[in-house]
């Protein structure tokens, strides 16, 4: 299944699973522009997938470096073989430029250059840094969910390659201190529970 512009997060699926941060993610978004209707203002909203890229500081990392750095270091998480969508922050940038000069009023685009599934996301990490442990599962799930910036696309939007991001992001990392031999965990969001080692 592919997800574009008009999907949205099942809310209450969300707080089945206690999945906050998608929650309030989506409900972020629908108050925004539910306010921006109602009061003439014109919102638009940029989606990103899972961002990466060089790194702006090093004392709080998000989400996302977690994840890579999970995927670098290992340890004793399971994560879901899904798509894994990705997006470089310096393209993240541009769309939002590119947005503010060129969507309409009460646009959202979702921000997302390549998606690969989670083994071979690995497989390509393992290839071309081949000296971290990688030692996590990777689970088999029935959730295989991708994502099209296509809309972004046709304002002219064109994002980098996944090979670039992930070397710059690597690197940045490296050069941060980051990336010592500590096991660390998977950022609970994309954690499978009851699928730990």
């Amino acid at each position: 299944r592919i997800i574009d512009e008009t999907c949205w997060s099942d809310k209450k699926s969300c707080k089945e699973n206690e999945n906050w941060y998608c929650l309030a993610k989506t409900e972020a978004e629908e108050m925004a522009l539910e306010y921006s209707e109602k009061n003439g203002l014109h919102v638009i909203t940029v989606c990103p997938a899972l961002v990466l890229g060089p790194l702006l500081q090093t004392v709080l990392l998000s989400t996302s470096s977690k994840v890579l750095l999970y995927v670098m270091k290992g340890g004793p998480d399971a994560i879901g073989n899904t798509f894994f969508p990705i997006v470089d922050v310096r393209d993240v940038a541009d769309a939002l430029l590119l947005v503010y000069d060129k969507a309409g009023p009460s646009e959202r685009y979702i921000c997302s250059q390549e998606q690969m599934d989670t083994k071979d996301f690995l497989d390509l990490m393992k290839s071309m840094y081949p000296n971290y442990s990688y030692t996590f599962k990777v689970v088999d799930v029935d959730t295989r969910v991708g994502l099209t910036s296509e809309k972004l696309k046709k304002l002219g939007w064109k994002p980098r390659k996944l090979e670039e991001t992930l070397v710059d992001s690597v690197e940045s990392h490296e050069k941060a201190g980051l990336v010592d031999d500590e096991p660390c965990r998977l950022p609970y969001l994309y954690r499978v529970p009851d699928a730990q080692e």
